[in-house]
């Protein structure tokens, strides 16, 4: 599953069966784990959100996230929100990611992760731009302990572009 496919999708407490909120981002660590899910509703010059720690998430699918109650929905100040994946100051979408020894490999459009793995982030859709991604389709980079977010990329260890075409042959058949 894609983090663009958590995103808008309704989340619902099991207890009462009630709709909380839809996703509006997603919180992640920097070791690259799904810490968390923040909800839609911050006011405009609001510095928390409404969160909801991913311990709390009993059940995710294509069309809803279940909760196990509606105590699980927490404030949560916008400034203790380390990364995110769409939006907010440290967002990994659009990054760029960088090999350490300066290879631009394009910019993260998405974010992989295994439902049967929990929270754990299996790797990085990057895209190359608009013509390449027509010509070549996007390429997806397997998430290593290597790998570190920055503020203006992600980088990641040299060598990475040949597991780019690793990654795009295994996924591809």
């Amino acid at each position: 599953m894609k983090f663009q496919e958590m995103i808008g999708l309704a989340v619902f407490d099991v207890e009462e069966g009630k709709e909380i909120g839809k996703i509006y981002d997603i919180i992640i660590t920097e070791d690259w784990k799904i810490q968390g899910l923040e909800l839609e509703g911050k006011g405009l010059f609001s510095s928390t959100a409404k969160t909801v720690s991913w311990e709390d998430v009993v059940a995710y699918g294509e069309d809803a996230v279940m909760i196990r109650n509606k105590q699980a929905v927490r404030k949560t100040d916008a400034d203790d929100i380390q990364y995110t994946y769409l939006l907010g100051k440290n967002k990994l979408k659009d990054l760029d990611v960088l090999t350490e020894d300066g290879t631009m490999l394009g910019k993260v459009t998405d974010v992989y992760f295994d439902q049967e793995m929990g929270n754990t982030i299996l790797g990085l859709e990057i895209s190359d731009g608009f013509v390449s991604d027509l010509i070549e389709g996007r390429k997806w980079l397997p998430c290593t302990t290597e790998m570190s977010i920055g503020e203006n990329a992600v980088m990641v260890p040299p060598m990475s572009e040949q597991r780019l075409e690793k990654a795009i042959n295994s996924v591809n058949g």
